[in-house]
């Protein structure tokens, strides 16, 4: 997917496409986890559609729910959805960063390597 590390730098308009398909990834994968709450809520908890996409979303944003929650299998979504958020905001995160982290390491290397031709 990346390129080796002594191959030539990507060229800035190839490196900005990958940049997009990473963030297009990124959100897709919140779209995805996004629906999840909402339908778990829906139908676990019995909440409006609009409430529903409200409590998914201050999950998954990191803020916390907003209607208060009555049954026990919705208090228990309730804490795996949380988690799972977590784990998702950490890969969304990896996933959108990988492009810049990887230019960054591929641009040092080859200067490296540069520095090593030039001593030699």
């Amino acid at each position: 997917m990346f390129e080796h590390r002594r191959d030539p730098l990507l060229p800035r308009a190839a490196f900005l496409l990958r940049v997009l398909r990473h963030v297009g990834a990124g959100l897709a994968v919140v779209a995805v986890s996004l629906g999840i709450g909402v339908v778990g809520y829906h139908r676990l908890e019995n909440l409006s559609w609009i409430d529903s996409l409200l409590n998914a979303s201050m999950i998954l944003g990191g803020m916390g729910p907003v209607a208060e929650l009555k049954s026990a299998a919705g208090k228990l979504f309730a804490s795996l959805y949380a988690l799972f958020s977590g784990i998702v905001f950490l890969v969304i995160v990896g996933v959108m960063l990988a492009p810049a982290y990887h230019r960054f390491l591929h641009r040092f290397h080859l200067e490296l390597d540069e520095e090593r031709r030039e001593r030699h």
